[in-house]
């Protein structure tokens, strides 16, 4: 699966972009400043970046294309403004970005750009299935099935299996799966993942062996075909999770 980080202040339209690039199967990210965009990219791994030009307080757009291409990291780079004169299209070239788009612009228009610089890069087709043990979700199709058996899921629970398969045999953290799923960059101190987990289980888990999501008490979920052999893990009801 192809990795998208979007860095842009805007939240709407970063929403806007993220749902949909995941929509076309992309594991999509979002950055609100330049500074976390950094972060991002110094300590993970993308296949591209879309940047946009403004950013808030001290690392905008430019700065950050800037460092991150000083520092050796060739990700393709498209950046988005709503400065489209000619001059400030060539300081974003020069700095580095590989493609330039300004706003207002069609989700079209930018699916195909980033889908031309991914070319170009010689980056491998997405991969369209996720698969653990006799479970399979088709991310083209956005078909899930277990042992051959159909299973029907809601966007929401489609997005929450997805992550989870993504990270498989790995503890995916409560916050992880706020910012991936719900795109929240807060705890809003509900339940709404252990409500969305205990669906998602009646559907994946009941009547199947083995389990394959497993809580870890106090930290998130892991999805494996046996849980992990530590006191740590609690196959309790998820509101038991922690918070």
């Amino acid at each position: 699966m192809r990795r998208c980080l979007i860095i842009e202040d805007d939240a709407e339209n970063a929403r806007y972009i993220a749902n949909g690039f995941r929509e076309l199967g992309y594991f999509t990210a979002i950055s609100r400043d330049g500074l976390d965009g950094l972060q991002r990219l110094a300590g993970e791994s993308w296949d591209i970046i879309i940047l946009d030009r403004m950013l808030p307080n001290d690392v905008d757009g430019l700065s950050l294309l800037t460092t991150l291409r000083s520092l050796g990291k060739q990700t393709p780079v498209l950046m988005l403004s709503a400065l489209s004169a000619t001059d400030e299209r060539v300081r974003g070239l020069k700095a580095g970005c590989d493609d330039y788009l300004a706003k207002p612009f069609s989700f079209a228009e930018l699916a195909a750009r980033v889908e031309a610089l991914l070319r170009r890069a010689g980056n491998p087709e997405p991969v369209q299935t996720l698969q653990l043990a006799d479970l399979k979700a088709n991310l083209v199709t956005r078909s899930v099935e277990r042992a051959g058996q159909p299973i029907a899921l809601q966007p929401r629970e489609f997005r929450l299996l997805v992550t989870l398969l993504m990270h498989q045999q790995q503890v995916v953290t409560r916050t992880m799966l706020l910012e991936s799923v719900w795109d929240y960059r807060f705890d809003p101190q509900t339940n709404v993942i252990d409500v969305q987990i205990s669906r998602l289980r009646n559907k994946i888990d009941q009547g199947f062996t083995p389990a394959l999501i497993h809580t870890v008490r106090g930290v998130g979920y892991i999805m494996s075909t046996r849980p992990p052999g530590d006191s740590g893990t609690d196959e309790t009801p998820d509101g038991d999770a922690g918070a």
